[in-house]
């Protein structure tokens, strides 16, 4: 064998002639990371071929290393002997040597290289020897670089992948098996939406082609799914993609790392829905209970609670509750419901499956939300099945769209104030895919104790404003249709729900001689005692306009008895009209004027003393008196056909007069005119109105 045999890419001299080679190409592999050096010795223990990896590792060139004994020009003097005895064992054996030993380099210092020894045959059968060689330190580096990696990747707590450039599989570690919940080898070949339970994988593997052709690395990029190993519960990872490249740059493929942030995830989920809940329930606490009207509270319950809570929401109320009745203990039977309000987050036919706002509906004992009310406890059904929605519907064909909405939780929780139950709030899940859990009872529960709060109250209030408006109408007079000389209408208009019953009042007294006393009144105050105390002050006017007195006087009269009377002040204007004379007399007690149209002329006020209100005590009246010739018409009222807490009273009482423009219009329609003209659904006092017209 020549040297010319063990030609390589490098330059080395055979036969006495020297090649010349590109520039050695950049490292591509290992053994070129590692520079590893060959050497060929024939039996004499010649150089015959030298690579340039082994000039590097020894400092000689081919020129200076070729056709010399190996064992002098690397070896140091004190190791010659035993590598010559190492030497010649290989080649009388063949047995291959592989271990470290010093050797000499060019600048005279020496150097621990590792080598594999082994014997060559050509086909003539010459021997030759053959020696890989690398630096000892530099393959320690190697080495301990590698198993370091390697101890990294299998006991690293972040899931690693290596992917070849068609995103196949390549290697996983342990941690990535634990997360997918898929073994080592099944994945190995398979592509990354095969084990990963990402909605949105195309996304990702678009993104990780986006990483192979760039080489930009794609960092903290947060998925959320549900694996093989888990499906009944949301998972989260941050994933990361790189793109793998040799020394040389060749794309070898991408490492993929999986980090399991699952437990972040749910405690960043459950701060948010914490602080979801409390606005939640902030918002309740300002929109909930907003007026004394207990269908409009059940009705801001049932928005706050939908879609926030749940898609389906209704609020009965027991209907005993509702009329203030004591309600019996609980036992298990029947409950009469009144429905007050329903909603839903999106059109569904459970809505159809439920009680229109308004009806009654009787529930058996067994049904969950009489369940609810007789126990006072909450009723979760997490997954409703087809057992449990025969104990919601309130019929087979109740049930029957329950089913078709896909009703697949439940939740109905009492509505109680007081300690007693006044009902009940149902809620159902159709879209939501989550369960009912105790998280949402115990929100629940809060939602609907401040609303069975804001019920109670608009209940009760509901209740005595009844009895007061009862009692008022009851005192108001009705009057007989004739008086001699006058055509009257009179309307009272009571407060609305943001307020309570007052003490306004009118009244009509026939007297002798054809005369008629027309009377309005009213009692600062409101509720029960303001009408009971207008209904004794309506008697005694009655009684005093009996003996014919003079207006001022019944005054005088009225007001002894009102400073009688602890914290009542009244208004009144008293006027007695004689058809015969066509005068009006009257007095006032710091009451509003009243306003006179005659045909003809521009409406006005007439111009009295002012007075003072009943119940001061001690100022005498005075009696005024007015022509009022046939046509005429007088209008009389309490303020609260004026005040308005936005306008002044000047202005009001302009728009009033405006209104009399037509003097001659039917009594009837002046007083639906004046009504609907000044007064606002929601102003707080009630009014009295009476209007007279000469005959």
């Amino acid at each position: 064998m020549t040297s010319e045999s063990f030609r390589s890419d490098g330059d080395f001299r055979s036969d006495g002639e020297e090649y010349s080679a590109e520039p050695p190409p950049r490292p591509t592999g290992l053994l070129d990371v590692l520079s590893v050096a060959a050497v060929v010795v024939d039996a004499d223990g010649r150089i015959v071929f030298w690579t340039p990896q082994a000039g590097e590792l020894f400092g000689y060139t081919a020129e200076e290393a070729l056709g010399k004994y190996a064992a002098r020009l690397l070896v140091h003097p004190e190791h010659l002997q035993a590598v010559v005895s190492l030497f010649a064992e290989v080649m009388e054996t063949g047995r291959s040597w592989a271990g470290a030993f010093t050797v000499q380099h060019k600048d005279g210092s020496c150097r621990l290289v590792e080598f594999r020894n082994m014997r060559l045959l050509d086909e003539l059968g010459d021997v030759y020897a053959l020696g890989i060689a690398a630096d000892h330190a530099l393959l320690q580096r190697v080495e301990t670089d590698l198993a370091l990696c390697e101890r990294l990747i299998n006991q690293s707590p972040i899931g690693l992948a290596l992917m070849d450039p068609d995103l196949r599989y390549l290697l996983v570690n342990p941690a990535l098996e634990r997360i997918d919940g898929i073994p080592a080898e099944d994945h190995v070949g398979r592509h990354l939406r095969e084990t990963l339970p990402f909605p949105d994988i195309d996304t990702i593997e678009s993104a990780l082609r986006q990483v192979l052709t760039t080489g930009t690395p794609l960092l903290d990029q947060y998925h959320v799914g549900r694996p093989p190993a888990d499906p009944d519960h949301e998972h989260a990872w941050s994933l990361s993609f790189y793109r793998l490249e040799d020394p040389g740059g060749r794309v070898l493929g991408a490492a993929t790392s999986v980090v399991d942030v699952t437990e972040r995830h749910r405690a960043a989920a459950e701060a948010d829905r914490a602080r979801r809940r409390l606005a939640l329930i902030a918002d309740a606490s300002t929109r909930v209970g907003t007026t004394l009207e207990v269908e409009q509270t059940a009705q801001e319950l049932a928005e706050i609670a939908a879609p926030a809570l749940a898609d389906v929401v209704a609020v009965d109320v027991l209907d005993s509750a509702l009329a203030c009745r004591t309600t019996r203990r609980p036992d298990n039977g029947p409950e009469l419901f009144r429905a007050l309000a329903l909603k839903a987050a999106y059109p569904t036919v459970a809505l159809n499956a439920a009680d229109p706002p308004g009806d009654l509906a009787a529930y058996d004992g067994d049904r969950l939300v009489t369940l609810c009310v007789h126990t006072g406890r909450p009723v979760l059904v997490r997954h409703v099945g087809d057992r449990d929605l025969a104990r919601i519907g309130r019929d087979a064909e109740a049930t029957a769209l329950l089913a078709r909405a896909g009703v697949h939780s439940y939740l109905a929780v009492p509505l109680i104030a007081h300690g007693e139950v006044l009902g009940a709030l149902d809620l159902k899940r159709t879209r939501n895919p989550l369960p009912f859990d105790e998280d949402d009872v115990v929100l629940a529960s809060e939602l609907a104790g401040r609303a069975a709060v804001a019920i109670d109250n608009a209940r009760w209030f509901q209740s005595v404003r009844n009895t007061a408006l009862t009692l008022q109408r009851s005192l108001l007079p009705d009057h007989p249709p004739h008086h001699t000389g006058l055509d009257l209408a009179s309307r009272y208009q009571p407060a609305q729900a943001t307020s309570e019953v007052g003490g306004d009042w009118y009244d009509v007294i026939p007297l002798s001689d054809d005369k008629t006393a027309l009377v309005v009144g009213d009692v600062m105050g409101n509720g029960i005692d303001a009408a009971a105390t207008m209904g004794r002050l309506r008697t005694a006017t009655c009684a005093y306009a009996e003996l014919d007195l003079d207006p001022g006087a019944v005054l005088q009269h009225l007001d002894k008895i009102t400073c009688d009377l602890e914290h009542y002040i009244v208004t009144c204007l008293y006027a007695v009209y004689d058809p015969h004379t066509r005068q009006c007399r009257i007095a006032n007690a710091g009451h509003m004027p009243p306003a006179l149209a005659r045909p003809g002329h521009a409406p006005a006020l007439l111009e009295l003393p002012p007075g003072v209100p009943l119940g001061v005590g001690g100022i005498p009246f005075e009696t005024t008196t007015a022509d009022l010739g046939p046509g005429d018409l007088l209008v009389l009222y309490t303020d609260g056909l004026v005040e308005t807490r936005h306008h002044s009273i000047d202005d009001r009482l302009n728009v009033l007069l405006g209104f009399l423009d037509e003097p001659d219009r039917p009594l009837e329609e002046i007083c639906d005119l004046l009504l609907y003209g000044l007064r606002h659904p929601d102003d707080h006092d009630d009014v009295a109105l009476l209007a007279a017209r000469a005959r």
